[in-house]
């Protein structure tokens, strides 16, 4: 169990998941750059995260709710929490909510600007905020729902188990690497490109920096092995 005073940002499951070096000089060095994926990614969240409530039907959609686990370490908001009545013979039970009759059953809902990713960045951000409301509820919350702007379409990320244990595990290595205040060393790979702090991680530059000092190592190392024969 961690102390309020030890929470990290839940949006940094995201980041780590992607790249620990991203992680780091956000969470770490406290850098962030703009470029068009992150200008309109912030523009959506803004759109979604007002702190207002609306009802649809037998749904209550619940913007900007502040999150926060003991458990993992984290706090954070979700973008939306779906909340839909659910009737005596639902296989999640559901909690109550103040001033209304019968039983909601909560779904974190979480707006995303692109497509599907291949890595499971958003999924662990997803999966955190569920664990974060069975926490806080004392609920289950076996699903979960990624919205993509450029798709315009809803994805149902079950929450299992082989989710949670990544996600559990994810949030323990952050804030080991915390701990440690220390970000691994940048390594290019394709995805650099689409990374805003690219100019700040100069990831090209200084592993080609890194391969020099390596061969002149070894080169040392070499020669003096030849000088003690």
């Amino acid at each position: 169990m961690y102390t309020e005073d030890d929470l990290l940002p839940l949006s940094g499951l995201q980041h780590l998941q992607f790249c620990e070096r991203q992680w780091a000089l956000i969470h770490l060095e406290g850098l962030w750059e703009e470029n068009r994926l992150t200008v309109e990614g912030r523009q959506l969240h803004e759109r979604v995260d007002e702190n207002e409530v609306e009802v649809r039907g037998n749904t209550r959609i619940v913007r900007g709710l502040r999150l926060r686990s003991l458990h993992l370490g984290l706090a954070g908001r979700a973008d939306v929490v779906e909340f839909e009545r659910v009737g005596p013979d639902c296989d999640v039970p559901g909690v109550t909510l103040p001033g209304l009759a019968g039983r909601w059953r909560p779904t974190p809902v979480e707006y995303k600007r692109g497509r599907p990713k291949r890595d499971r960045s958003d999924e662990v951000q997803l999966c955190a905020q569920a664990l974060c409301l069975e926490e806080m509820l004392e609920t289950a919350v076996p699903l979960g729902v990624l919205f993509y702007g450029k798709t315009r379409r809803r994805v149902d990320v079950p929450i299992d188990e082989d989710l949670r244990q990544h996600t559990r595990e994810l949030a323990a290595h952050m804030h080991a690497l915390f701990e440690r205040e220390q970000g691994p060393p940048p390594h290019y790979e394709k995805r650099c490109e689409n990374c805003s702090l690219m100019a700040h991680c100069m990831p090209k530059t200084l592993s080609k920096q890194r391969d020099v000092k390596r061969y002149l190592q070894r080169a040392w190392n070499f020669s003096r092995e030849d000088e003690e024969e």
